[in-house]
Order: structure tokens, then sequence, then C-alpha cells
């Protein structure tokens, strides 16, 4: 989710195509953060297909009327939860076709002048976090990410205010729609085979994070525009989601980055599928058997990355976030301290830096 504290005048997009060399100091990341920066592009080459790999699960086994094959599909994920926390996923049968519409509605929206953009900015100040943003200054710190933004409720439809959607292009509304309909139901399927791989009912995971009237989909179109010194800055700094999962769709240019076995690790970009992180909220359900993984965003001096990253979150208020009885005993000892989701966000009490992510694991 978005956290502004103080605010900046002009968008990033705007800065970028100034035509300056250097970025402004206030973009700059310290030294320590500067492990592994550099163009995004230029990162995922280097890869190309050598070192550890984001892992890949076809959820088409899930739906496999042999049940050896469907426990097999849920052990991949299972494991992917466990060691990596985070996964490509295919054969996930939200339509290819509807995929890239909600490609091209987004980019449509961000190719339109900042201008017109300008008319769906968020206020911060009074507390409007939905619509056109961009990060604003942490206070101590000064830092800022490289990026722009468009963030809205997408999902239950009966909770979202359309007021606060893009009206240009006229069927971003119609696209999103449909899309977040189609993203619920494997919210639905994730869920029940990460209940599952835990030794529980299917329903189990859901039901605990608000099942379908209070479960919450919002989406996070980030536009990162190109940077002239992309190895001094972040589109996104470091952290793990608050979640329970974030799905993420992106126009394939790679910049994600996940610190993985002590080191950080580029995603390569697999067609026709979504990438899903565990967040914090199943981590700590899961009392720590299952991992949000840290992750930062890198940018390009050449290409323009745009990703859409939908996050599933509990009710803020109304459910007590804590690791589940059937998976507490005397040799696992529950990990977490009972929170709200609210409360959660609040503290962000865990995996703040490589550091602490590292005595964690």
């Amino acid at each position: 989710m978005p956290t502004e504290i103080m605010p900046l005048p002009g968008r990033v997009e705007s800065l970028a195509g100034s035509g300056l060399a250097t970025i402004p100091k206030e973009y700059v990341r310290p030294e320590s953060e500067r492990d592994n920066l550099g163009d995004a592009f230029d990162e995922a080459l280097k890869l190309n297909s050598s070192g550890p790999q984001v892992p890949v699960v076809d959820l088409s086994g899930f739906d496999s009327p042999d049940e050896a094959v469907r426990a097999k599909c849920v052990e991949e994920l299972k494991k992917a939860a466990e060691d990596w926390g985070v996964m490509h996923i295919v054969n996930h049968r939200i339509p290819l076709e509807l995929i890239d519409r909600v490609r091209e509605v987004g980019k449509g929206f961000f190719d339109l002048p900042v201008e017109q953009k300008e008319k769906y900015a968020n206020d911060q100040a009074s507390g409007e976090i939905q619509g056109y943003g961009s990060k604003l200054a942490n206070n101590e710190s000064g830092q800022l990410e490289w990026e722009d933004y468009y963030f809205h409720l997408i999902f239950p439809e009966e909770k979202t205010d359309l007021s606060r959607w893009p009206k240009e292009p006229e069927d971003y509304t119609e696209v999103t729609k449909e899309f977040a309909k189609e993203l619920r139901v494997v919210v639905t399927k994730m869920l029940s085979m990460l209940s599952q791989g835990l030794g529980l009912e299917s329903g189990k995971l859901e039901k605990e994070l608000g099942g379908m009237d209070d479960l919450l989909m919002q989406m996070k179109i980030n536009y990162y525009p190109k940077c002239p010194q992309p190895e001094l800055a972040l589109g996104v700094e470091a952290h793990t989601d608050v979640s329970s999962l974030t799905f993420l769709l992106t126009n394939m240019v790679p910049g994600l980055q996940l610190y993985y076995g002590g080191k950080w690790v580029i995603a390569q970009c697999v067609p026709d599928s979504l990438l899903v992180h565990i967040g914090d909220t199943l981590e700590i359900l899961s009392n720590g058997r299952y991992r949000s993984v840290l992750h930062r965003s890198l940018v390009s001096k050449e290409r323009v990355r745009i990703s859409w990253a939908v996050f599933c979150e509990p009710p803020k208020e109304t459910i007590v976030l804590k690791p589940l009885p059937e998976l507490v005993t005397e040799v696992a000892p529950a990990k977490f301290p009972p929170r709200t989701f609210k409360q959660h966000i609040q503290q962000k009490l865990f995996k703040k830096t490589e550091e602490d992510f590292t005595s964690l694991k």
C-alpha cells in the first residue's frame, strides 16, 4: 500500500522527461542500498538462465481429476511459498486477451499528459489515498522512489468507489472490473492450495482473511519512467508486502528484485504468467512456514516499466491475525503476537532491512 508523509511538487514522469543527466539527490539511494543496483534490463540479461530462478507453478494440475496430480501441484506451490515466498503461476485461467486489455488501459492512462492525469490526483493530507500519486518523502530519510502510480480498490465491487477510477481510457472501468472478478477466482484457488499445503481444510485461510465479503483487493499500477542513473535509484525501496497475497502483472520489462539466499536476485519475465508474492499476513497465519519475501524494484535508462500489483488484504479491524492454533506446538511456538491488520500496518515490526530479513530466516 502507498505510504506518504511529506508533499513533493511535480511527478517523476515530468522529472524524467525534462532531459536531466543526473538525478536529484533526493532520489539517490545511500551506498548501503546500492548492492546489485543497475539498469533493470541489463541485470536481467546478465542473469539470463544462470543463477537461482523464481519457481513456476502450473495451476492446471490442481484442476485434474487425478488426486495424485492435484497433490503434486499443491506440494509444488507449498515448496515455492516456503522457500521463495514468490512464484510465477501459469494456466491460471484468466483469459490472456483480458490481461492484454488490462495492460492496454493501464498504459493508456499513463500515456495521457500529466495535466490530464492530475485530475485524478490523490490527496494524502485529507486521507484520500486512492488516485494518481507519487511516493512522497519520508521525514527521516528524505529519500524518494523513482515512480508514479495509480491506486484504488477493485474488489468487492460493492465497496469500490468508481469516482476514484480513471475515466480515461473510456473502457478502463469495464476492463478492470472484469479482471477483478477473474482474479478473485484465482485468489480462492491459491488460498485453497496454500491451506492444503499446511495440512488444513481447503477453505481455512480464506475464512481467516475475511472470505468473499471482506477480503479486499487493492490495485496499484506502478509507472517507472526512464532514469538517467539507474545504478543510483530505486523504483520501490526494499520492503515486504503487508498483504496476504500480492498478484503482479507487468509490461514484460524486468525490474523486480528478490532477496533470496543472502543476495539480490532479479525475477525473469515469464510469458502468460502472474507473479504471486506471499505477504506478511500469510506469514503470520502460517506461523512463519510461508515466507513474506523482501523485494524491491529497479529502474532502467532505456525502458519504461509498468506493473500492476493487486494486494489481497483482510479487513483492517474486525479480524485478529495470529498464528493458526493448528500450526502452534511446543516445537513450533507462536512466532508473532496477535494483531489486527491495521495494527500490523502501523507497527510493521519485521523485515525492514536485509539484516532483519536474514536474522529471521
